[in-house]
């Protein structure tokens, strides 16, 4: 073998000095012959990267240093500003008492929509991963609202939640119900009003859950199983461990949809940026919206907007920096 390879001579040869034996040959040698050079690869890069650069300078560079200097100026909505520096900023802290209110209303929202979202998607998660016949029409059914308009979903959830002639309040009358609530003229309900209209939308968050449940491998519940765990034991021991990556996600998602939460808030309120009794439904982003658009103080909107950006940064970093203690993942 050691003679016939010694023969053969250098790869390449036995092919002749033409076709293909050349650039075998350059390359048994360590050459770089058919490759392009090291600058041609990068302007072909930087020439498949323009589209996206130009625009992420024109579409998010660019608005956000002309939102920073527009939250420094007294901009009308019909009328140029002149640079007042940080006023705007101050005069949310000392000289907006609607600031506030937003501030706990949004705060409020938070607190109830964000665990109940994640809480009955994982239900409806946990029902949907059962083998039953038909679960697959169940599914694709109960993620149809999902694809509907938010817009469409508040009219039909503002008039069923109607509190003289709505379909919701007339079964709770005949449930025996007297005096039900007024879901939107209370102030009491009229954020619980809001949280059943989200409720509309659990099927997103159900069959993301549903994809993480299913990537539980089967072994470790049939383990479980024979070490003689319940299925409480198999949810809070297994299930909810190994299902904390999806959970971390939905928090992330959950919690910045809170936070800009408008669109069923128009519709309930009216354009003009009304917000319910006793401000009841005054969010951050419908204060946001009064100011910039009803009332025409695009300068403060502007501020209020990046006071909102902040505040979301610091509950984002926050929940990072917790995601250590109550997030696993699978070795």
């Amino acid at each position: 073998m050691a003679t016939q390879l010694g023969d053969q001579g250098a790869p390449g040869q036995e092919l002749g000095g033409g076709g293909v034996g050349a650039p075998l040959a350059a390359i048994y040698a360590g050459g770089r012959a058919g490759r392009p050079g090291s600058k041609g690869e990068e302007r072909a890069a930087y020439l498949f990267l323009a589209p996206w650069i130009a625009g992420f300078v024109f579409f998010l560079l660019i608005p956000l240093g002309w939102a920073v200097w527009l939250s420094m100026t007294d901009e009308q909505l019909l009328r140029p500003g002149q640079f007042i520096g940080l006023e705007n900023y101050a005069r949310a802290f000392t000289d907006d008492p609607s600031f506030y209110k937003a501030l706990q209303v949004t705060l409020t929202w938070i607190v109830i929509a964000v665990p109940l979202f994640l809480i009955s998607g994982l239900a409806v998660a946990l029902l949907l991963n059962q083998k039953m016949p038909g679960m697959g029409f169940f599914r694709t059914v109960l993620y149809v609202p999902a694809v509907l308009s938010g817009v469409a979903i508040a009219v039909l959830w503002f008039t069923l939640l109607n509190s003289d002639l709505g379909a919701v309040n007339q079964f709770l009358r005949g449930i025996g119900i007297e005096d039900p609530p007024n879901w939107f003229q209370d102030p009491d309900f009229a954020l619980w009003g809001v949280a059943i209209m989200g409720m509309w939308g659990v099927g997103t968050n159900a069959i993301i859950y549903l994809a993480g449940l299913q990537n539980i491998p089967p072994d470790l519940y049939e383990a479980a199983g024979m070490d003689g765990a319940g299925a409480w034991q198999k949810f809070r021991h297994i299930t909810l461990p190994l299902l904390s990556p999806t959970m971390f996600f939905l928090f992330i998602g959950e919690l910045t949809a809170a936070l800009v939460i408008i669109g069923p808030v128009i519709v309930i309120s009216g354009a003009g940026g009304a917000a319910g009794p006793a401000d009841s439904l005054l969010f951050y982003m419908l204060l946001l919206y009064r100011r910039g658009f009803v009332e025409g103080q695009m300068g403060y909107a502007a501020a209020l907007a990046w006071i909102l950006t902040v505040i979301g940064l610091a509950l984002v970093w926050l929940t990072f920096k917790l995601e250590r203690r109550f997030v696993f993942y699978q070795a």
